[in-house]
């Protein structure tokens, strides 16, 4: 109803309510400054905030209501976005064009792939940036809404709290009591003056007591959330060797989290004129200590000091191949690489190198952003010269086997290579049988059936169920060949990826994403070096070295473990993409209904947490109804009570049933009729003596506060309708409190 029907106002105080927003605002954007490194988007979000804030005060003081209030916030919010982030394709600055309508899905895409496998503190970037103020600007026309309109200052209380918490919880550390103290003292500056401006309009005596008790209660609830709670909750670990983040490689072999990622995220890109797409190292892991691999700990030295020189015995060939390889987001201190990197130029930072497993390392930079070109030479023998080599020599560790391992892991290995004549042939004969019929990939059934991870234990449950992925495969292969008294290590790296189809100087470009993320076992020969192989079935393609007879090109077959192996031709001593069709994918398509469910279930949650206050009052209202047909005055007339909270209904205690009755008929639009019979009965149960009258109709009891609720509900604006069915105040505000008694007046 219209103020002037009541004979009071709407409250005009809001200037005092807008500065303690503005400071709440500020104070719950001080945690970011530990996730994203301070820049322009900090001052940007705070003028943001205060432009938006004193437009709205502005347009309130010319007397214009909510319906006209915010969405003009939202049209100054999308004219400031503009001027600022898309200046360069707007009509007159501030009117977004096509295409800059056309940016925001890119923009917010690389911002979110930056938060995913960022490193804490992020870089600001231009798209970080644009999602950052973006976000804070509607969460200001949000709040506006829900303090000044709404006049809901705790519900705002609990935003800011949230806000405010999250970068704490997500990058583990000491609560700065200083930032919450600022951020508590806001807070009850908000509710504080909020409260009194709507006393003051409403009676010239001083506010009830309680209100300031309140403040300081939920205050006081914060602060041990923040200061207790939170510093409770189980640190992540981080990954061992990296700065953190989501596609950061566990040099542990504890892949399997971020290969059962909900969504692929591009990590890495390759391109050469002369060679195929490589397999790229980050780590690698020589010593095993019963339930884990351990990555190596070499010593290293700057990559521009590097010369190794060629170690391959006399008559192996050594091939050098050239490639660009760029890192899209890899937050890891390890640089992605190609076995036996010799030489590089254009990486940016301090790195190093380790002449024993060609790793590359800094003790302060991290691989995001980097674009290098690499020189490899990699010794080639032919398939001759391997089977005579033998798997002997490499370090000590690459050769020692954990106590208690299973005796039945080593009696396994040896039959399957009973009929092999030479250890080449023997791992070829292991990398057979793992890519075999009797094996499965797996991303889940490794986790079902517990046991996902890469020890002895692991490595001993994955040979029983025969189903799982690449962390199980290298491991149980380089297990399997220590047993045969070979040195074995772990890689952990990339696979080549796919083409993108992107073209740089006429050489096609491969992306590897997080999907594939690998790892592999390498075997170390006398004479030629480590050696890859790849077990993993369905993924990479098989070790097989070139016959030095080229009468033929003929591919010899695919040995079995029953027979001597006779490998077919290959280019390279490392698995080649270009052999096998499966290279660098996952046995699975990368679109299924499987990939839409985390997206679907997501926005369920979404909406049923929007409607649970909804769903919670309708409960409500139905034990409430129930009890109202059974006889009861007092439930209906709580019902009558809550719909008028609902709807912005000063409820206070010190109006009888009669007084509260004849304002909800006059001013509120309530039935007279409905109301007289529901004040009657309320007043009958209320204050009669017993049996002075029969029992109230519970059907006219019910009849008559639904009449009620629905005239109180349509003499209302539709938003305050909506907001009242959506967004119940009477879930936390009861009836006579003070805060009932200070609800803004419904329209």
């Amino acid at each position: 109803m219209p103020a002037e029907r009541t004979g009071e106002r709407r409250p005009r105080h809001d200037g005092p309510s807008t500065l303690a927003l503005l400071l709440g605002l500020a104070a719950a954007l001080i945690p970011l400054f530990t996730v994203i490194a301070g820049g322009a988007w900090g001052a940007l979000a705070f003028v943001f905030a205060g432009i938006l804030l004193g437009a709205s005060y502005l347009l309130r003081r010319a007397g214009l209501g909510a319906i006209v209030v915010t969405p003009a916030l939202l049209v100054v919010w999308t004219a400031l976005m503009t001027a600022v982030f898309f200046s360069d394709v707007a009509w007159l600055f501030v009117i977004p064009s096509g295409e800059a309508f056309a940016r925001v899905p890119r923009l917010i895409e690389i911002a979110s792939s930056d938060i995913a496998v960022g490193v804490a503190p992020l870089q600001a970037s231009a798209s970080l940036t644009f999602l950052i103020v973006g976000a804070v600007g509607l969460l200001t026309i949000a709040l506006d809404h829900v303090v000044l309109t709404a006049r809901m200052p705790l519900l705002a209380g609990v935003a800011l709290i949230a806000v405010w918490l999250i970068p704490t919880l997500a990058v583990p550390q000491a609560v700065d009591l200083w930032a919450f103290a600022l951020l508590a003292l806001a807070l009850l500056w908000l509710l504080r003056t909020e409260t009194r401006a709507r006393h003051r309009l409403r009676t010239a005596k001083s506010p009830r007591g309680g209100v300031g008790a309140v403040a300081a209660a939920i205050a006081a609830s914060a602060i041990i959330v923040a200061v207790v709670a939170a510093p409770a909750l189980p640190t992540p670990a981080a990954p061992l060797g990296g700065f953190g983040g989501g596609t950061a490689i566990d040099a542990s072999l504890n892949l399997g989290d971020d290969l059962r990622r909900p969504a692929e995220v591009p990590v890495v890109r390759q391109w050469s004129e002369s060679a195929a797409p490589a397999y790229l190292r980050v780590a690698t892991l020589t010593e095993l200590n019963g339930d884990s691999w351990r990555p190596d700990r070499n010593r290293s030295v700057p990559i521009e000091d590097f010369a190794p020189e060629d170690s391959a015995a006399a008559g192996i060939a050594i091939v050098e191949e050239n490639r660009t390889v760029e890192v899209l987001d890899l937050s890891s201190a390890q640089l992605p690489v190609p076995a036996d990197a010799v030489s590089f130029d254009g990486v940016d930072g301090p790195w190093r190198i380790s002449a024993a497993n060609g790793t590359v390392v800094s003790p302060s930079s991290a691989a995001r952003g980097q674009k290098f070109d690499v020189v490899s030479r990699t010794p080639r023998p032919t398939l001759e010269q391997a089977r005579a080599a033998a798997a002997r020599g490499g370090p000590r560790e690459a050769r020692e086997l954990p106590a208690g391992i299973p005796p039945t892991v080593g009696r396994l290995a040896a039959e399957v290579t009973a009929d092999a004549a030479n250890d080449y042939d023997r791992l070829l004969a292991l990398q057979t049988w793992f890519r075999g019929p009797e094996f499965d990939y797996s991303l889940d059934a490794p986790v079902e059936d517990g046991f996902d991870g890469s020890g002895v234990e692991a490595v001993s449950r994955f040979l029983e169920v025969r189903s799982g992925y690449c962390v199980h495969f290298a491991s149980a292969f380089a297990i399997m060949a220590r047993t045969l008294d070979m040195p074995s290590r772990v890689v952990v790296g990339f696979l080549p990826g796919l083409p993108t189809g992107d073209v740089v100087d006429e050489n096609r470009v491969y992306q590897a994403t997080t999907a594939q993320l690998h790892a592999w076992p390498e075997v170390y020969f006398e004479g030629i070096g480590w050696v890859a192989f790849e077990p993993t079935k369905s993924l990479g393609s098989a070790q097989r070295f070139a016959s030095e007879d080229t009468a033929s090109n003929e591919p010899e077959p695919e040995p079995t473990p029953s027979t001597a192996p006779e490998p077919t031709s290959s280019a390279s001593a490392a698995p080649r993409p270009e052999d096998d069709p499966t290279a660098g994918t996952t046995p699975t398509s990368t679109f299924s209904v499987v990939n839409v469910l985390p997206v679907v279930g997501i926005a369920v949650g979404v909406v049923f947490v929007l409607a649970l206050p909804a769903l919670i009052r309708l409960a409500l209202s139905r034990r409430r109804v129930a009890l109202a047909r059974r006889g009861s005055a007092a439930a209906a007339w709580r019902l009558v009570q809550d719909s008028a909270i609902d709807v912005g209904i000063p409820v206070p205690g010190s109006d009888s049933p009669r007084a509260f009755g004849d304002r909800l008929r006059d001013d509120h639009g309530a039935p007279a009729a409905a109301v007289e019979r529901l004040v009657g009965a309320v007043e009958r149960a209320s204050y009669a003596l017993p049996g002075s009258f029969g029992d109230a109709d519970g059907d006219e009891l019910t009849a008559d506060a639904a009449a009620i609720r629905a005239g109180l509900f349509a003499a209302v604006s539709a938003p305050r309708r909506l907001t009242g069915r959506l967004i119940p105040r009477s879930l936390v505000i009861r009836p006579g409190s003070t805060f009932a008694e200070a609800m803004p007046l419904g329209r």
